[in-house]
């Protein structure tokens, strides 16, 4: 069946040997529209990023690049600044119809945490080819912090899907008149626009700036962390700000973002030349984010912005990136913030789960 693959198909993929690990995959994994992947237990330093390239596997290419091996069974940090490759302990037997994407999870991205998937014979990063066997690395850069980390760890995650289930702006355009996908007027080209809010209600407060020297953050510990420690706040009082090349920022968009149910979502840049800045798209919106039985309240998006050459000045209200609906094969049988553990429905401007709120 064309779409992407819910749960309960995912669960059979694990069972009929297409999804293969080294340990038994766990049910905290399986999302309603993806497998988070965990790390295996060796980080490999490298010189650079690489992808293998057809005909030619990680394992080879890392002759080549390899400085040093890092045992994570006791957990080792991760340098801000530096590349490193982790072998995942899953890995793939995919059917001849069957392709899939990986992203980084939504907490990894408000880390500044470049995550990305690597395989043999890969000529594209987080793209896994129709029918694909093989195993599955991370690569790792952390950008803004330096971070613990241990085996079994999960910063990414990965979708599967059979044959082409994009929403064309006709079909987007007609399911927004049925089940409203934001809160307000929708901007649909190539996919459902979305802006940004620098002028939040009762507040001047509208993001947060990684500072650039810190303390190293253990992944493991959920609501621990003093931002204060680790972000500066931005605030305006005029609807905008300005950008320093270099810098990463949370900020947050301004519509309350609905994906219905039978639907899945990802997040993608707007226009390359609409400013000298990158919101990072990090990560997959699930079958259910923003919706409730009433049929769909929505959440806002948190925007993972990083200025490149030269500062840029950003406008209240200014499109800075887009969602990408698809179809899913079938509907899940657990939504988001319905039947798992949901840390981001309902969510306005708001940092990673790693720190106090």
């Amino acid at each position: 069946m064309t779409g992407v693959c819910p749960n309960q198909q995912i669960e059979a993929m694990i069972r009929e040997g297409a999804i293969v690990a080294d340990l038994p995959v766990t049910h905290d994994q399986i999302q309603p529209a993806s497998l988070d992947l965990r790390l295996g237990h060796t980080a490999y330093r490298v010189r650079a990023s690489f992808l293998a390239g057809q005909g030619r596997t990680v394992s080879q290419r890392l002759q080549e690049f390899e400085m040093h091996r890092i045992d994570l069974s006791k957990g080792a940090v991760l340098e801000k600044g530096c590349v490193y490759l982790v072998p995942l302990l899953e890995g793939l037997r995919l059917p001849d119809d069957m392709h899939a994407v990986a992203n980084a999870k939504s907490s990894t991205g408000r880390l500044d945490l470049l995550t990305r998937t690597v395989t043999d014979g890969g000529v594209e990063f987080d793209r896994i080819p129709t029918g694909y066997t093989g195993p599955l690395y991370a690569e790792i850069c952390p950008r803004s912090f330096s971070v613990l980390v241990r085996p079994g760890m999960q910063l990414n995650q990965i979708r599967f899907r059979n044959g082409h289930a994009v929403l064309s702006d006709t079909d987007l355009n007609a399911l927004h008149a049925v089940a409203p996908l934001v809160d307000g007027p929708a901007v649909i080209q190539e996919g459902l626009g979305f802006s940004v809010d620098l002028d939040l209600p009762g507040t001047d407060l509208v993001g947060y700036r990684a500072k650039p020297h810190t303390g190293v953050i253990d992944l493991d510990l959920i609501g621990h962390y003093d931002a204060s420690e680790y972000w500066e706040e931005v605030r305006s009082t005029d609807g905008q700000i300005i950008l320093d090349p270099g810098a990463f920022y949370i900020l947050v968009s301004r519509e309350a973002v609905h994906i219905p149910p039978q639907y899945a979502a990802e997040m993608a840049p707007y226009l390359a030349m609409v400013g000298e800045f990158r919101v990072h798209y990090a990560g997959f919106f699930d079958p259910g984010f923003g919706h409730d039985a009433a049929g769909g309240a929505g959440s806002r998006g948190v925007l993972e912005v990083r200025c490149h050459e030269a500062p840029f000045v950003l406008e209240h209200g200014q499109v800075v990136g887009r969602l990408v609906y698809e179809r899913m094969a079938a509907a899940p049988t657990n939504l988001y913030g319905a039947g798992i553990a949901s840390n981001y429905q309902g969510q306005g401007l708001k940092l990673s789960k790693h720190f106090k709120t």
